[in-house]
């Protein structure tokens, strides 16, 4: 690593915990998840190692949820990285986001996933969340929430938006 590239230079990224459940899953037969699952392979592999990951208690929560074995697989992936803390003004904007946001009430922890990476002022949350989370109508809404409270939002993508040239090859 040259003197160019220190780590502590690198951007940062919440993993959110749709990320760490594609990359440790058994190959899915839907194409469409089986492709996501690969990319997510391709961006751990490559990209990966060029950011700051963080992840939260809720990505832990999440992750240990489900088949034992599987919970161990998703845990080990994420156990060397910083985990955010939930402090009182995290849960304060995730509760603005969640009224802002049209969400169902079983989706609340996408709320603090989002309130999460911002409160912490990460660079950019990546999600396969294309619904809650990594989805335009969302970041439209969180930007105008964010504006209005003068604070800035991560970039949030699925982990195909932050390969770069060479990544895919």
């Amino acid at each position: 690593m040259s003197e160019l590239t220190k780590p502590e230079d690198f951007p940062t990224v919440y993993i959110e915990t749709t990320i760490v459940s594609y990359l440790m899953a058994r190959p899915s037969r839907d194409l469409v998840v089986a492709a996501q699952q690969e990319v997510t392979r391709m961006w751990w592999e490559r990209a990966l190692p060029r950011f700051r990951p963080y992840v939260s208690p809720v990505v832990l929560e999440e992750a240990a949820a489900g088949d034992p074995e599987a919970a161990r697989r998703r845990l080990s992936a994420i156990s060397a990285f910083p985990v955010l803390s939930v402090e009182p003004g995290v849960e304060s904007l995730a509760t603005r986001y969640f009224k802002a946001i049209p969400l169902p009430g079983r989706a609340r922890a996408d709320a603090l996933h989002l309130a999460l990476a911002t409160w912490h002022g990460i660079d950019f949350l990546v999600s396969w969340n294309c619904v809650h989370i990594a989805n335009g109508r969302v970041r439209r809404i969180l930007a105008d929430v964010n504006r209005e409270l003068g604070i800035r939002m991560p970039e949030i993508c699925n982990p195909y938006e932050v390969l770069e040239d060479g990544d895919d090859s």
